[in-house]
Protein backbone atom coordinates (compact mmCIF):
# COMPACT_ATOMS: atom_id res chain seq x y z
CA UNK A 1 0.00 0.00 0.00
CA UNK A 2 2.71 2.42 0.81
CA UNK A 3 3.25 2.73 -3.09
CA UNK A 4 0.04 4.28 -3.97
CA UNK A 5 -0.01 8.19 -4.04
CA UNK A 6 -3.07 10.77 -2.52
CA UNK A 7 -4.36 12.74 -5.42
CA UNK A 8 -6.08 15.77 -4.77
CA UNK A 9 -8.70 18.29 -6.88
CA UNK A 10 -9.75 22.26 -6.71
CA UNK A 11 -11.63 22.84 -4.07
CA UNK A 12 -15.49 24.36 -4.87
CA UNK A 13 -15.61 28.11 -5.63
CA UNK A 14 -16.75 29.93 -2.26
CA UNK A 15 -18.75 33.15 -3.43
CA UNK A 16 -20.83 33.47 -0.55
CA UNK A 17 -20.05 34.53 3.30
CA UNK A 18 -17.54 32.27 5.71
CA UNK A 19 -20.37 32.03 7.93
CA UNK A 20 -22.72 30.31 5.51
CA UNK A 21 -20.57 28.43 3.05
CA UNK A 22 -17.14 27.70 4.70
CA UNK A 23 -17.35 23.91 5.30
CA UNK A 24 -18.32 22.91 1.60
CA UNK A 25 -15.71 19.87 1.77
CA UNK A 26 -12.30 20.84 -0.03
CA UNK A 27 -12.12 17.71 -2.78
CA UNK A 28 -8.55 16.26 -1.36
CA UNK A 29 -9.94 12.58 -1.94
CA UNK A 30 -7.69 9.34 -1.20
CA UNK A 31 -7.52 7.70 -4.04
CA UNK A 32 -6.53 3.75 -5.38
CA UNK A 33 -6.33 1.58 -2.42
CA UNK A 34 -6.50 4.07 0.30
CA UNK A 35 -10.63 4.12 0.75
CA UNK A 36 -12.48 4.69 3.28
CA UNK A 37 -11.20 2.32 6.48
CA UNK A 38 -9.36 0.31 4.30
CA UNK A 39 -6.58 3.63 4.68
CA UNK A 40 -7.07 3.99 8.31
CA UNK A 41 -6.74 0.22 9.27
CA UNK A 42 -4.51 -1.09 6.82
CA UNK A 43 -1.50 -1.57 9.11
CA UNK A 44 -3.07 -4.30 10.64
CA UNK A 45 -5.53 -4.72 13.29
CA UNK A 46 -7.16 -1.71 14.61
CA UNK A 47 -7.61 -1.32 18.59
CA UNK A 48 -9.47 0.73 21.10
CA UNK A 49 -6.67 3.05 21.73
CA UNK A 50 -6.24 4.12 17.85
CA UNK A 51 -3.08 2.26 17.55
CA UNK A 52 -2.84 -0.26 14.71
CA UNK A 53 -0.98 -3.33 15.25
CA UNK A 54 1.65 -3.49 12.29
CA UNK A 55 2.24 -6.65 10.49
CA UNK A 56 5.66 -8.41 9.99
CA UNK A 57 5.82 -7.15 6.79
CA UNK A 58 4.99 -3.42 7.73
CA UNK A 59 7.68 -3.98 10.10
CA UNK A 60 10.40 -5.17 7.81
CA UNK A 61 9.76 -2.13 5.56
CA UNK A 62 10.51 0.88 7.49
CA UNK A 63 10.15 3.84 5.11
CA UNK A 64 10.69 6.64 8.03
CA UNK A 65 13.67 7.50 6.86
CA UNK A 66 12.10 9.25 3.50
CA UNK A 67 9.75 11.59 5.17
CA UNK A 68 10.32 15.11 4.04
CA UNK A 69 13.16 17.05 5.80
CA UNK A 70 11.53 19.67 8.62
CA UNK A 71 12.10 23.15 7.22
CA UNK A 72 11.35 26.83 8.23
CA UNK A 73 8.43 26.81 6.16
CA UNK A 74 7.22 23.58 8.74
CA UNK A 75 4.15 24.54 11.51
CA UNK A 76 7.06 23.43 14.70
CA UNK A 77 6.39 24.25 18.26
CA UNK A 78 10.15 24.09 19.36
CA UNK A 79 13.28 25.01 17.89
CA UNK A 80 13.83 24.10 14.12
CA UNK A 81 17.50 23.43 15.55
CA UNK A 82 16.43 20.76 17.99
CA UNK A 83 17.98 17.29 18.41
CA UNK A 84 14.80 15.78 18.54
CA UNK A 85 12.01 16.17 16.34
CA UNK A 86 8.37 14.85 16.41
CA UNK A 87 6.92 14.94 12.67
CA UNK A 88 3.18 14.35 13.11
CA UNK A 89 0.78 13.74 10.52
CA UNK A 90 -2.82 14.53 11.37
CA UNK A 91 -6.40 14.54 10.94
CA UNK A 92 -8.21 17.45 12.65
CA UNK A 93 -11.37 15.33 13.26
CA UNK A 94 -9.76 11.94 14.36
CA UNK A 95 -10.88 11.70 18.08
CA UNK A 96 -7.23 9.06 18.54
CA UNK A 97 -5.10 12.84 16.79
CA UNK A 98 -7.17 14.70 19.87
CA UNK A 99 -5.94 12.33 22.51
CA UNK A 100 -2.25 12.35 20.68
CA UNK A 101 -2.19 16.18 20.40
CA UNK A 102 -2.78 16.06 24.57
CA UNK A 103 0.03 13.74 25.01
CA UNK A 104 2.33 15.45 22.97
CA UNK A 105 1.78 18.66 24.65
CA UNK A 106 2.65 17.16 27.70
CA UNK A 107 5.86 16.55 26.12
CA UNK A 108 6.79 19.94 24.96
CA UNK A 109 5.95 20.68 28.22
CA UNK A 110 8.21 18.56 29.85
CA UNK A 111 11.09 19.32 27.41
CA UNK A 112 12.42 22.57 26.26
CA UNK A 113 12.04 23.44 22.45
CA UNK A 114 15.45 23.53 22.04
CA UNK A 115 15.51 19.97 23.57
CA UNK A 116 12.34 18.11 21.23
CA UNK A 117 10.24 19.87 18.64
CA UNK A 118 7.12 19.27 17.12
CA UNK A 119 6.12 19.78 13.60
CA UNK A 120 2.39 19.25 12.57
CA UNK A 121 1.60 18.34 9.31
CA UNK A 122 -1.52 17.41 7.50
CA UNK A 123 -3.02 13.32 7.11
CA UNK A 124 -6.99 14.51 6.99
CA UNK A 125 -8.83 10.88 6.12
CA UNK A 126 -11.61 12.48 4.00
CA UNK A 127 -13.27 9.50 3.72
CA UNK A 128 -13.39 9.24 7.63
CA UNK A 129 -13.92 12.81 8.26
CA UNK A 130 -15.54 14.55 5.72
CA UNK A 131 -14.72 17.92 6.99
CA UNK A 132 -11.08 17.37 7.88
CA UNK A 133 -9.53 18.58 5.02
CA UNK A 134 -11.10 21.79 5.25
CA UNK A 135 -10.16 22.37 8.61
CA UNK A 136 -6.66 21.60 7.38
CA UNK A 137 -6.87 24.77 5.11
CA UNK A 138 -8.49 26.50 7.31
CA UNK A 139 -5.08 26.03 9.82
CA UNK A 140 -3.06 26.71 6.34
CA UNK A 141 -4.80 30.55 5.93
CA UNK A 142 -4.59 31.17 9.70
CA UNK A 143 -0.59 30.61 9.53
CA UNK A 144 -0.77 32.61 6.67
CA UNK A 145 -2.35 35.60 7.84
CA UNK A 146 -1.30 34.88 11.60
CA UNK A 147 2.16 33.30 11.75
CA UNK A 148 3.24 30.27 13.84
CA UNK A 149 1.59 30.99 16.89
CA UNK A 150 -1.97 31.93 15.42
CA UNK A 151 -1.55 28.11 13.75
CA UNK A 152 -0.97 26.78 17.41
CA UNK A 153 -3.35 28.71 18.94
CA UNK A 154 -6.34 27.81 16.38
CA UNK A 155 -4.70 23.97 16.38
CA UNK A 156 -4.98 23.90 20.49
CA UNK A 157 -8.41 25.55 20.64
CA UNK A 158 -9.73 23.01 17.63
CA UNK A 159 -8.30 19.80 19.47
CA UNK A 160 -9.71 21.05 23.28
CA UNK A 161 -13.27 21.81 21.33
CA UNK A 162 -13.31 18.32 20.15
CA UNK A 163 -11.98 16.43 22.79
CA UNK A 164 -14.07 18.21 25.78
CA UNK A 165 -16.82 16.78 23.43
CA UNK A 166 -17.50 20.34 21.61
CA UNK A 167 -20.04 19.33 18.60
CA UNK A 168 -20.29 22.19 17.41
CA UNK A 169 -20.84 22.41 13.43
CA UNK A 170 -18.06 23.36 11.72
CA UNK A 171 -19.17 26.34 9.98
CA UNK A 172 -19.33 28.24 13.56
CA UNK A 173 -16.76 26.59 15.00
CA UNK A 174 -14.12 27.39 12.16
CA UNK A 175 -14.61 31.53 12.49
CA UNK A 176 -15.38 31.13 16.10
CA UNK A 177 -11.46 30.29 16.30
CA UNK A 178 -10.74 32.46 13.61
CA UNK A 179 -11.44 35.64 14.87
CA UNK A 180 -10.25 34.48 18.60
CA UNK A 181 -6.86 33.99 16.94
CA UNK A 182 -7.04 37.51 15.34
CA UNK A 183 -7.12 36.76 11.90
CA UNK A 184 -9.14 39.34 9.65
CA UNK A 185 -12.13 37.17 8.61
CA UNK A 186 -12.19 39.22 5.07
CA UNK A 187 -8.59 37.74 4.61
CA UNK A 188 -9.23 34.61 5.90
CA UNK A 189 -12.43 34.59 3.52
CA UNK A 190 -10.14 35.29 0.12
CA UNK A 191 -7.55 33.02 1.13
CA UNK A 192 -9.91 30.09 2.18
CA UNK A 193 -11.81 30.42 -1.27
CA UNK A 194 -8.87 30.93 -2.98
CA UNK A 195 -7.74 27.09 -2.09
CA UNK A 196 -3.77 28.21 -2.46
CA UNK A 197 -2.37 26.01 0.38
CA UNK A 198 -4.07 22.72 -1.02
CA UNK A 199 -0.54 22.09 -2.92
CA UNK A 200 1.61 22.00 1.00
CA UNK A 201 -1.57 19.77 2.36
CA UNK A 202 -1.28 17.53 -0.63
CA UNK A 203 2.69 17.02 0.08
CA UNK A 204 2.42 16.48 3.58
CA UNK A 205 -0.32 13.14 2.67
CA UNK A 206 1.60 12.53 0.29
CA UNK A 207 4.68 12.33 2.27
CA UNK A 208 2.54 10.77 5.34
CA UNK A 209 1.48 7.45 2.49
CA UNK A 210 5.34 7.34 1.22
CA UNK A 211 7.06 7.20 4.72
CA UNK A 212 4.19 4.25 5.53
CA UNK A 213 1.55 6.12 7.24
CA UNK A 214 -1.87 3.59 7.16
CA UNK A 215 -4.06 6.00 9.85
CA UNK A 216 -4.08 8.87 11.97
CA UNK A 217 -1.84 10.17 14.21
CA UNK A 218 0.93 9.04 12.18
CA UNK A 219 4.31 10.27 13.52
CA UNK A 220 8.49 9.83 12.78
CA UNK A 221 10.68 10.65 15.76
CA UNK A 222 14.08 11.83 14.00
CA UNK A 223 16.88 11.68 16.76
CA UNK A 224 19.93 13.55 17.13
CA UNK A 225 22.13 11.32 14.33
CA UNK A 226 18.93 11.75 11.95
CA UNK A 227 17.84 7.83 12.24
CA UNK A 228 13.81 7.69 11.85
CA UNK A 229 11.44 6.34 14.25
CA UNK A 230 8.00 5.25 13.70
CA UNK A 231 5.47 6.42 16.10
CA UNK A 232 2.04 4.40 15.02
CA UNK A 233 -1.24 5.89 16.83
CA UNK A 234 -2.12 7.28 19.87
CA UNK A 235 0.72 6.89 22.14
CA UNK A 236 0.28 8.19 25.42
CA UNK A 237 3.08 10.85 26.66
CA UNK A 238 5.38 8.34 28.65
CA UNK A 239 5.66 5.81 25.34
CA UNK A 240 6.70 8.70 23.54
CA UNK A 241 9.20 9.77 26.16
CA UNK A 242 11.09 6.34 26.45
CA UNK A 243 11.37 6.98 22.68
CA UNK A 244 13.01 10.22 22.99
CA UNK A 245 15.60 8.58 25.58
CA UNK A 246 16.28 5.87 23.24
CA UNK A 247 16.84 7.66 20.29
CA UNK A 248 19.68 10.00 22.47
CA UNK A 249 20.98 6.74 23.78
CA UNK A 250 21.47 5.33 20.20
CA UNK A 251 22.85 9.05 18.60
CA UNK A 252 25.38 9.13 21.35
Amino acid sequence: MSDQTVQSTQPHTQQSTLMKDLMIPVSIIIAGGFIGAGLYFGGGQASSTGVAAPTQAAEADDKTSLVNPVTAADHIRGSLEAPVKIIEFSDYDCPFCTRYHTAMQEITSKYSGDEVAWVYRHFPLEQLHPQAAAVALASECVAELGGNDAFWEFTDSYMTARGSGDKTAHNELIPKLVLGVGVSQQAFTECYDSGRHNAAIQEDMTDAVETGGRGTPWSILVGPSGKTYPINGALPAATIENLIKLAKEEAY
